[in-house]
């Protein structure tokens, strides 16, 4: 997994905002709190405002109303208070009590965060980021990432870093790319974690350390994220960092599995499928070979159409086999291209046709696929001339349109 596959807003992001919000709040907001909180928020009283904001949004001392959320947020936005501001433009990013509208989220994410509002800063560099309510520009999202990642905070600075490793909106330096992801990841933030155990397993902007690769992402694996428990299973699995233990490596694919990661999904059916740290079980192989494949996982695609092909797991079904193969063909898998050949020749699932036979093999020999060069050639031998100029312009009309209609 690479610190690529992080960049995004995680959705607990609005969790996030309501648990920082909440340190302005008495530990029990009782009945009498909230009348007098209301008071207070009649009166024009901007942090009684958002306090009642937070408390109609998020309860539990009153029932949750996100229209007049908006109506308390609004009161104290407009009195300036950057907090408010903050919530109010989240209320308009996600269309909470107001229609959604991140023109308007901008807006009042750029109010907090001119005042120096950390968590606004970070909004609106994210809103930059990904061209919503403004055009993309990653140099303005840089910058708006780097005010509040140099005020310490920690989603901040785990994008701060995504944007030195990708080199968007400043030039490329893994080595402030680490420094960024190891500012957040000392603050316990799980996906600056996983970074940084990438980094230090790829050796990019540190000496390649796979030790501190595993340490980095059991940290985060252990706070539950599912790519940091992908990667701690791979290097169980292969013995990177860790005495290789397929058992652990088991743990690790299943726990990310169980969030719906396709790679862990797929990762997991093979340990299955080869009795690797768990007893040999096709039928469980097949059942996360097609979770990860209903996800579009190629690899999950072919290996689900070879337990079909050969009825491991499932009972043997040649149709059902060729489908697979077929999704995972249309996405380059060349293994799978050169297996639907293998269909399209033999007329098991579908009916025999020697042009999409040799054309499926000839793509998968393009790619290096071994076997597809012979099985290309033995389909060749019985085909007309005018049958293989028909595959081979398929082939090539295939591969032009990055392999739509073939």
């Amino acid at each position: 997994m690479s610190p690529q596959a992080s960049f995004y807003r995680p959705a607990w992001l609005l969790l996030l905002c309501a648990l920082l919000a909440a340190l302005a709040l008495p530990q029990a907001a009782h009945a009498s709190e909230v009348e007098n909180m209301r008071r207070l928020a009649a009166q024009g009283d901007a942090g009684a405002q958002f306090t009642l904001g937070f408390i109609y949004e998020h309860g539990p001392s009153s029932p949750q109303n996100y229209a007049n959320a908006v109506r308390w947020y609004r009161a104290a936005a407009e009195q300036g208070h950057a907090p408010a501001q903050n919530s109010l433009g989240l209320a308009y990013e996600f269309g909470r009590g107001v229609p959604q509208n991140h023109a308007n989220a901008v807006r009042w994410y750029r109010a907090a965060a001119e005042q120096g509002h950390a968590l606004a800063q970070t909004n609106l560099g994210f809103m930059h980021a990904n061209g919503r309510g403004v055009p993309q520009n990653h140099a303005t999202a840089v910058r708006w990432y780097r005010a509040a990642a140099e005020q310490g905070h920690a989603d901040a600075q785990n994008f701060l870093g995504i944007k030195y490793f990708i080199g968007q909106g400043l030039p490329q330096n893994h080595a402030n790319a680490v420094l960024w992801y190891r500012a957040a990841a000392e603050q316990g933030f799980a996906l600056a974690q996983t970074n940084l155990g990438f980094m230090y397993q790829g050796g990019h902007g540190v000496p390649q350390n796979y030790a501190n690769a595993v340490r980095w992402y059991r940290a985060a694996a252990e706070q539950g994220d599912a790519g940091a428990q992908f990667s701690l299973g791979n290097m169980y699995k292969s013995g990177e960092g860790v005495p290789q233990n397929h058992a652990n490596a088991v743990r690790w694919f299943r726990a990310a599995a169980e969030q719906g990661g396709a790679d862990a999904q797929f990762n997991l059916a093979l340990m299955y499928a080869n009795g690797r740290g768990v007893p040999q079980n096709d039928a469980n192989a097949v059942r996360w070979y097609r979770l990860a494949a209903a996800q579009g996982d190629a690899g999950a695609q072919t290996n689900l159409g070879v337990m079909y092909d050969n009825g491991r797991g499932v009972p043997q079904n040649h149709a059902a086999a060729v489908r697979w193969y077929r999704a995972a063909a249309v996405q380059g898998n060349a293994r799978a291209q050169n297996n639907l050949g293998l269909m399209y020749f033999s007329g098991q699932g579908v009916p025999r046709n020697l042009v999409n036979a040799h054309m499926w093999a000839n793509l998968a020999a393009a790619q290096g696929n071994s076997g597809a060069a012979d099985t290309r050639e033995r389909i060749a031998q019985q085909m007309s001339p005018a049958q293989l100029a028909q595959a081979q312009r398929r082939a090539s009309a295939c591969l032009a349109a990055n392999y739509r209609n073939c």
